[in-house]
């Protein structure tokens, strides 16, 4: 059974750090690029960094841009989400995803490029 699962949200004060885990299984990270995507109460689901099937681009929405960092284990077969600084509109459920894409080198930010979702993960940050 192909699927991506995510572990490692929580609650944290503003300012603080944590690490998001997607373990894929059933498909290698060489197969799919994976994507990071969030939904907020009363928002809609966006997408805000994805790492390429052969882990050379990274990409990243400016929301988020210098403060989370994308990285990816092959041997685990397991992509990380960094997440530092953050703040109380990081809010959200946080999911990750197997996207489809033509390129090797290239991943894009769209729900209509995934192929799977994983069940999500809650991050809360509050004082």
């Amino acid at each position: 059974q192909l699927q991506v699962v995510e572990s490692g949200g929580g609650l944290v004060q503003p300012g603080g750090s944590l690490r998001l885990s997607c373990a894929a299984s059933g498909f290698s990270l060489g197969d799919y690029a994976i994507g990071w995507f969030r939904q907020a109460p009363g928002k809609e689901r966006e997408g805000f960094s994805c790492i390429s099937k052969n882990g050379g681009r990274t990409n990243y929405a400016d929301s988020v841009k210098g403060r989370f960092t994308i990285s990816r284990d092959v041997a685990k077969n397991t992509v990380y989400m960094q997440m530092n600084s953050l703040k109380p509109e990081d809010t959200a459920v946080y999911y990750c995803a197997a996207l489809r894409s033509p390129f090797i080198g290239l991943c894009t930010l769209s729900s209509h490029m995934v192929n799977y979702w994983g069940q999500g993960t809650q991050v809360t940050v509050s004082s």
